[in-house]
């Protein structure tokens, strides 16, 4: 099952809305197919690695990241596949929670297949943790907040010039962060300051590129950001409460859409509403803050590089300890820096 979730991460950034999956099948102690669902509306993971395992997967087990779909949809069901193929039992690591999709291991025990749910369940339901979380809270998206801290934690230092704090390496991790997310979002401090792009421009790009939203009380994204310059190529939103009808008009102009919205909370169900299912959140402190405050954080990505920034330096949370009272759920080097990936609805055992 560790093989198949590693086979399925190579779907990182091309299936959304559907989920990663891996498929590995074995007979006579030994690995004979292998499958990834490698594009939305290409193969399963499961016809991919039958095809690779053709007439050995009879009598066959199939481990399998997730339940074998059971609909037609842009390919055929999973479960029509398995039972053609004769297999004699298919090891899931966590059930399919669509009503359409979902079922597949009772029409497999019909055909006399066995079946078993829950082997590496947790891990399965970590890589796609935005799918599952759509399911039972379709009013806003999935929330992950991003901060590079320095090993003081912070994340710059006052009347200086925004220094880079983490490497290159960082960099890459973060940029496929973004790939397999809807959106990516900052606030207007950041988009003045920095004139980002966020877009995906290391690895792989996504099969479709993230929406990139503002959270810009006033509607202040300068005209001639790269944001703006460029929202008519990729969808660019500015989450605005108390814009002026000049500078809304100004920014529509530039292609930007404006959406009113005088909480986050709000502004995640509009988001929502637009199938964007699963938010990156990269703003600085202030942006972080006002999202842990109204505990709109499903998981906070802290990479932090090992020099400090020294005395006056701005600090990432007013609360040093803040993290400390979080779940650790991985933990990863990348060149100096480390990134931690941490629930923040979850106490640290």
């Amino acid at each position: 099952m560790q093989r198949a979730l590693t086979l399925a991460r190579r779907g990182w950034g091309q299936t959304a809305p559907n989920p990663m999956v891996g498929a590995v099948i074995v007979r006579g102690g030994r690995i004979v197919g292998e499958g990834w669902h490698a594009q939305f509306g290409g193969s399963h993971a499961e016809v991919m690695a039958l095809a690779k395992a053709g007439k050995q997967a009879r009598g066959a087990t199939v481990f399998v990241t997730l339940e074998p779909c059971v609909h037609w949809g842009k390919t055929p069901p999973c479960t029509d596949a398995l039972i053609a193929a004769g297999v004699a039992r298919v090891v899931c690591a966590t059930r399919d929670p669509g009503t359409v999709s979902g079922g597949g291991a009772r029409q497999l025990r019909r055909a006399g297949i066995a079946v078993e749910i829950g082997l590496e369940e947790q891990a399965a339901r970590e890589l796609n943790a935005p799918f599952f979380f759509a399911f039972s809270n379709p009013g806003r998206p999935w929330v992950t907040l991003k901060l590079a801290l320095s090993a003081d934690g912070a994340v710059g230092a006052k009347g200086r010039k925004r220094a880079k704090i983490t490497s290159l390496a960082a960099d890459g991790a973060v940029h496929r962060l973004r790939a397999q997310s809807d959106a990516i979002a900052v606030g207007i401090g950041t988009a003045i300051a920095d004139d980002p792009t966020l877009t995906v421009r290391l690895g792989k790009p996504p099969r479709v590129p993230p929406v990139r939203v503002v959270f810009d009380r006033r509607g202040r994204l300068p005209l001639k950001s790269h944001l703006a310059a460029t929202a008519e190529l990729v969808p660019t939103v500015v989450i605005a409460a108390k814009p002026s009808a000049a500078r809304e008009l100004a920014l529509f102009r530039t292609g930007v859409e404006v959406i009113r919205a005088r909480s986050i909370k709000r502004a995640l169900q509009l988001l929502a509403q637009r199938d964007v299912r699963s938010l990156f959140v990269e703003g600085g402190p202030i942006l972080a803050a006002a999202f842990l405050r109204a505990r709109l954080v499903d998981r906070v990505v802290i990479f932090r590089a090992p020099r400090g920034l020294g005395a006056g330096a701005i600090a990432a949370f007013d609360d040093a300890s803040l993290l400390e009272r979080f779940r650790v759920v991985a933990k990863r080097r990348f060149g100096p820096d480390v990134m931690t990936i941490y629930d923040p609805t979850a106490p640290r055992t």
